[in-house]
């Protein structure tokens, strides 16, 4: 059996990837860069043995999850393991960045994710015992000025999640979220975070290797909606108790 990764060429993709295979499951990595993916399959499959492909792909491209499952199809494999991982976010104002520059984020965030959901179901559906990884974000929340988009389409993520295991409750297939917090990855630079939001993060700061292995944990053992690390979950309560426009105007402190 197959497990489907996207964003699988470095960070927590990567690490989840490394921790199936583990598992003895055979791998589909997906991400754009091709010399990146190449480097990670050999390197897995040389440490773990496992028979790994992957494929070269724009995620935020219209149709993406077809493009994906056609070749699948094409290759004959059969996906038992989907793992949503691939998204990322822009730091400042909304109307800093044109159109097509949100639109891609939310494209690749919340369409390409809730599509890949939809057109992998049925081969899912086929397996005695299936599951669904999707990585949203302690951004889902509150509101976060300076990265308004990106935290907006992680609260899709994670509710699209809950409500997705609850109508899957009588099949196979079991449905997890995860929401990181900070995480050592290239995420920060991708989405140039400013020097002061990553210095407030230092302390709480996880590894790629920390999340996959709770990600991957939780996922088998059919948890619904997971925090990895007591601050996080910690942040995550005091943002619900405190009033909005108290940790809207924090958040906007730090990220400006």
């Amino acid at each position: 059996m197959y497990a489907l990764i996207t964003g699988a060429s470095k960070g927590i993709g990567k690490e989840i990837a490394i921790e199936l295979a583990k598992k003895k499951y055979d791998l589909l990595l997906i991400a754009r860069s091709a010399s990146q993916l190449e480097d990670v399959a050999n390197e897995i499959k040389n440490h773990h043995g496992v028979k790994v492909d992957f494929l070269a792909a724009d995620l935020s491209a219209p149709d993406a999850a077809r493009t994906v499952l056609k070749w699948v199809e094409q290759n004959s494999y059969q996906v038992a393991v989907l793992v949503n991982n691939a998204g990322y976010g822009s730091a400042g104002n909304f109307d800093r960045f044109t159109i097509e520059q949100n639109r891609d984020m939310m494209n690749l965030n919340m369409i390409t994710l809730t599509e890949m959901c939809q057109v992998f179901l049925p081969m899912l559906k086929r397996h005695s015992q299936a599951y669904i990884l999707n990585i949203a974000s302690s951004t889902a929340y509150q509101a976060l000025p300076q990265m308004a988009i990106y935290a907006a389409t992680k609260v899709f993520v994670l509710n699209f999640s809950r409500a997705l295991k609850f109508e899957l409750k009588d099949s196979s297939v079991s449905v997890t979220c995860i929401c990181p917090g900070a995480t050592d990855t290239n995420f920060n630079d991708r989405a140039d975070i400013p020097a002061k939001a990553r210095k407030a993060a230092e302390k709480v700061t996880m590894t790629p290797q920390e999340v996959a292995k709770i990600s991957v944990d939780s996922m088998f053992a059919g948890k619904t909606e997971v925090i990895p690390g007591f601050v996080n979950k910690l942040g995550a309560f005091l943002a619900w108790l405190a009033p909005k426009a108290v940790t809207e105007k924090v958040a906007a402190g730090i990220y400006e």
